[in-house]
């Protein structure tokens, strides 16, 4: 991807752990790599549409210079979620901090803190049978919309599914979505699980009825196993009613452990219920 770059900036802040530092400040500088397309800009000559690496550069400026951090990693974090929430073209940036007048008693140039964030893509899987299905959902994808870390970028149609797992029940309605997210896989779980609470989800019976069901099935092409969250989702190729929605948005994209797409999972789920 395409890097806008802007080397050691200076600026004269009031970050770090010691009382004195907080009060009489010093120097910093820092420095950003911002990842983005620039071929529209390339083509039209328009700072329309750019980054401009001057605004970014009075940002930075303005951010570092107006609070006040124990660490440089907190810093970082700050620095890096205001860049990313502001100039939505950006779709990862690193940023390293230096404190060359660290008071750390030793003969050294500088120290540093480097991170790299950016935008996570998402699928998730969504699921009501009780009460208002359709309400249920929407409310969940609002939800979910009203975080300020997640986006919702896609959504499929509502389907139609019968339950799996032998339990006699309702009919399921589900969707699929693609959302982009600076939440971790574990974050991005935390608030599908805060979402399930206000929705009054209830975990009574497995495989069961449920208000509102949601499972993150991708994060980006990563696979994670962990004692509390699996990715891609365990049984993700052996359920229709997540192949089917995810199909209509995502055909193409690539499980990552079978290294077959959405749309070949499907296919094969097809063939074995003729």
């Amino acid at each position: 991807m395409d890097q806008i770059c802007i080397k050691r900036l200076e600026v004269f802040a009031k970050h770090g752990v010691m009382p004195e530092e907080n009060v009489l400040g010093q120097k910093f500088l820092i420095s950003a790599t911002l990842y983005c397309d620039i071929e529209k800009a390339g083509k039209s000559d328009m700072i329309s549409d750019a980054v401009n690496y001057a605004e970014v550069a009075g940002l930075i400026k303005k951010e570092a210079e107006g609070q006040v951090f124990h660490l440089l990693e907190r810093l970082a974090w700050f620095l890096a979620r205001k860049i990313l929430f502001t100039y939505r073209m950006v779709q990862k940036v690193e940023l390293e901090i230096e404190k060359p007048w660290a008071p750390v008693l030793l003969p050294l140039e500088t120290v540093s803190v480097k991170i790299s964030r950016g935008w996570n893509t998402a699928y998730l899987s969504i699921g009501s049978n009780l009460g208002d299905k359709k309400e249920n959902l929407i409310q969940a994808i609002q939800m979910l919309g009203e975080d300020e870390e997640t986006e919702v970028v896609k959504q499929s149609s509502f389907f139609v599914t019968e339950p799996v797992g032998g339990v006699c029940q309702d009919d399921f309605l589900n969707a699929a979505l693609e959302i982009k997210t600076l939440r971790s896989p574990q974050e991005l779980m935390e608030l599908i699980a805060s979402i399930e609470k206000r929705l009054k989800r209830e975990r009574l019976i497995h495989w069961g009825p449920r208000t509102i069901d949601l499972d993150i099935i991708f994060y980006n092409n990563e696979i994670i196993q962990e004692e509390n969250l699996v990715i891609p989702h365990i049984e993700m190729a052996n359920r229709m009613f997540v192949l089917e929605p995810l199909c209509e948005i995502a055909p193409y994209v690539i499980h990552p452990v079978f290294q077959k797409t959405v749309l070949e999972l499907k296919k094969e789920g097809d063939e074995k219920a003729i």
